[in-house]
């Protein structure tokens, strides 16, 4: 029997994967792989980097339900371009099955790794599997893509079916995996890094949190969001089974999932938002850049409760609540008249769920300068911020033991002349 390869991305299961699916049923065996790609690897200076270390963790969980199976699932470590002649070799396929990546690097390496394998009379299948619906499927009447949130929601839900929702029954097949004696993935240690103790979040959530996500989801100190952001970004869990959770349950929740669809094509309609404003006027703002400021901001030391909560929530756990995202971010560009960039490139460095359309979307919203952005004159207040979402300080005395001593650190920056200075300097800039 012919050989078929699966390779394994940011779809880390086994279970109602498109590709895999695919392969599975092709008729040919199936090996899985996994490619430690150093090109990424590289860029990460924390040799404890806790994404490195959940990957691992996922993978070894692969594995082992492979060999359940009579299986195996082999993993590199290196260059893709330069390890795909020596796969091809090694494994001898006639096709390859991914799903797709929608990322500018991952797009370039993908075309590069097709026209290899075509040279070899290998095919390379590829499939809709991270999000919803991709690309070109969701947009306006005239054929170019939204780019403004609600009219892009209005028309996915009008075009969700069960159709879109329906899992992939893997399971039917999995007697087509290649037949191998059970091999160690690599380890950390041999990739040159160490293992991360940090807690992460569950695969499951409650169907509570879901039915009162709408009343509960702002509110950093209690439970009231799912924290499967982690499991999304990685595909450790099907975006088809919680978008089908939240259609029966929670609008608002879906609306969020809605939310990962619209930045994942803004990214591939507008690549341009990798390295600079989506909108270009933005460009000319002028910011202020000062470093003492920026390293108050990445300690949760700027004197201001809930900025500081939630930069230390992220320090410490790699997390950080939604609503407190937004006033952290607001807090860099406007208070502190930093480069959106700057807080973009440290959530990079720091969040579990790191995910760059997700992240420059997020940034460019806060800063006004992105898609179905804020107005450059919305700026939140962080004192209502706490008066209406962490009344009690519940939040801000979890992160901040020393809350209301003598050993917090004063407000390095002035709330109304803060406020004042990022008007006149957006307006300068915008006019």
């Amino acid at each position: 029997m012919s050989t078929v390869i699966h390779w394994h991305r940011r779809d880390l299961r086994l279970d109602d994967n498109a590709a895999l699916y695919e392969a599975l049923k092709s008729g040919s065996s199936v090996q899985p792989i996994f490619i430690f790609d150093t090109k990424i690897l590289d860029r990460l200076a924390d040799k404890k980097d806790a994404r490195v270390t959940f990957i691992h963790t996922e993978l070894q969980r692969i594995n082992t339900e492979l060999k359940e199976l009579g299986s195996s699932l082999k993993v590199y470590y290196g260059n893709p371009a330069e390890l795909w002649p020596q796969i091809i070799k090694e494994i001898q396929p006639t096709a390859v099955y991914a799903n797709r990546d929608y990322e500018p690097y991952a797009k370039k390496r993908d075309t590069a790794i097709e026209q290899l394998l075509e040279s070899q009379n290998i095919g390379f299948h590829t499939f809709k599997d991270h999000v919803i619906f991709e690309m070109d499927e969701i947009l306006k009447d005239d054929g170019t893509p939204y780019v403004v949130y609600t009219p892009y929601s209005r028309k996915w839900k009008q075009k969700l079916s069960s159709y879109y929702l329906k899992p992939y029954p893997n399971s039917a097949y999995f007697q087509n995996f290649e037949k191998l004696d059970p091999s160690p993935i690599i380890s950390l240690e041999e990739m040159g890094f160490e293992k991360n103790s940090m807690p992460f979040p569950k695969k499951s959530t409650t169907l509570g949190i879901i039915k009162n996500y709408e009343d509960q989801r702002n509110f950093p100190a209690i439970e009231g969001t799912s924290r499967l952001s982690v499991h999304f970004r990685f595909g450790t869990i099907s975006i088809r089974d919680k978008a089908s959770k939240g259609n029966k349950s929670s609008e608002k929740w879906l609306n969020e999932l809605i939310w990962r669809d619209f930045y994942i094509q803004i990214l591939h309609h507008f690549p341009h938002v990798v390295e600079g404003s989506f909108r270009p006027k933005y460009d000319a703002i002028k910011w202020s850049n000062n470093e003492e400021h920026f390293k108050a901001w990445c300690k949760g030391k700027t004197g201001y409760g809930m900025v500081d909560a939630g930069m230390r929530e992220l320090n410490t756990t790699g997390f950080m609540h939604n609503r407190v995202r937004m006033v952290v971010s607001s807090f860099l560009t406007k208070h502190l008249l930093l480069d959106w960039r700057w807080g973009e490139a440290y959530f990079a460095l720091k969040l579990l769920d790191f995910d760059l359309a997700s992240n420059n979307g997020g940034w460019q919203w806060a800063a006004g300068s992105g898609v179905d952005a804020a107005p450059y004159f919305r700026i939140f207040n962080p004192y209502t911020q706490i008066e209406k979402f962490d009344k009690q300080h519940e939040y801000i005395k979890k992160w901040i033991p020393e809350w209301g001593t003598a050993a917090y650190p004063k407000e390095i920056v002035e709330h109304k002349a803060a406020r004042e200075l990022c008007l006149a300097t957006y307006k300068e800039a915008l006019s």
